[in-house]
């Protein structure tokens, strides 16, 4: 079977990387790492005018009633742009446990929603901003918990919330590790992206450092890893909300990409790729967060050999 995107679904892909290009998303999720949401919140309305929360909402609440691919080509895009807040949550989770004028208001981007699923989801992001906090039964925890705790990449603000029932499977949960997983070769993507462009600009001995073959082979292998990692991607969403095998396999591979991504883009760059002032910085922090959300790779392995 020869898969392609719909013209429709690449136009989409189209207008969220343009939107979110001309839209200064690494100072949108600076901001948002030091507790100030008015940048991020301007850019979740942005995000909802194009219906990104309303992709899997139903048409009666006002939603667009898509499909898994869909949410993956919307991932891919906030992945790339490193976007900051519970967008797993509110775009790919909640609409699974939310019912009535609530689910209408995430559809709108009128609500925010963040997850609590323990033990692979332990901390909710975002609680504080968060309207709906939930758990995998889609039962509402009350108040924002404490903290926020410390997490290797500062824009995902993590929050204890006491009471969640532990049920990490079901359709939710395999459309959150959906999700992370396109986030994690979107974030992948942009590190090869700009690896590709610095390897063309930076020279030395006179020459572009891109024209030595230790660089090209670097990035080769980077290039084929997220070549791999997108078809069992996109052969998880072709295969809905019936096999957690296959959201499982993609989260392995996704995570082992976009970690080799971050390291090769470290190597490319050298010392500038340690500033926190360059947007690397916030890509390679992303990416090793998101390698452990919504479940390890350890309990993705375990889970594709159950």
């Amino acid at each position: 079977m020869k898969f392609r995107l719909s013209p429709e679904q690449r136009q989409f892909a189209a207008t969220l990387h343009e939107l979110l290009g001309g839209a200064d998303t690494a100072a949108a999720a600076r901001a948002w790492a030091a507790g100030e949401h008015d940048r991020g919140l301007k850019l979740w309305r942005a995000l909802a005018d194009v219906g990104v929360f309303a992709l899997l909402v139903d048409e009666d609440h006002g939603g667009l009633g898509a499909g898994p691919v869909d949410l993956v080509v919307a991932c891919e895009a906030l992945g790339y742009h490193a976007v900051p807040g519970p967008l797993v949550e509110s775009a790919a989770v909640a609409p699974a446990l939310l019912t009535g004028d609530r689910l209408t208001a995430l559809a709108e981007g009128d609500l925010l929603a963040t997850v609590v699923a323990p033990p692979e989801v332990p901390l909710a992001l975002d609680a504080d901003v968060a309207g709906a906090v939930l758990d995998l039964t889609g039962a509402e925890l009350t108040g924002a918990g404490t903290g926020p705790e410390r997490s290797i990449d500062p824009p995902r603000r993590l929050f204890r919330v006491p009471g969640a029932a532990v049920r990490p499977d079901g359709t939710a949960f395999d459309r959150g590790v959906l999700a992370v997983a396109a986030q994690l070769v979107g974030a992948g993507q942009w590190l090869l992206d700009t690896s590709v462009a610095y390897a063309k600009q930076r020279t030395q001995y006179g020459r572009a450092i891109g024209e030595y073959q230790a660089i090209k082979h670097l990035l080769a292998d980077v290039v084929t890893r997220l070549e791999l990692a997108r078809p069992l991607l996109y052969g998880a969403a072709v295969a809905g909300d019936t096999f957690a095998r296959d959201v499982s396999a993609a989260k392995v591979m996704a995570g082992e990409a976009a970690l080799l991504a971050a390291r090769t883009a470290l190597q490319v760059h050298g010392a500038i790729g340690y500033t926190a002032e360059h947007d690397l910085g916030l890509r390679l922090t992303k990416v090793r967060a998101l390698v452990g959300a919504w479940g390890t790779g350890s309990f993705h392995r375990a889970r594709v050999l159950r």
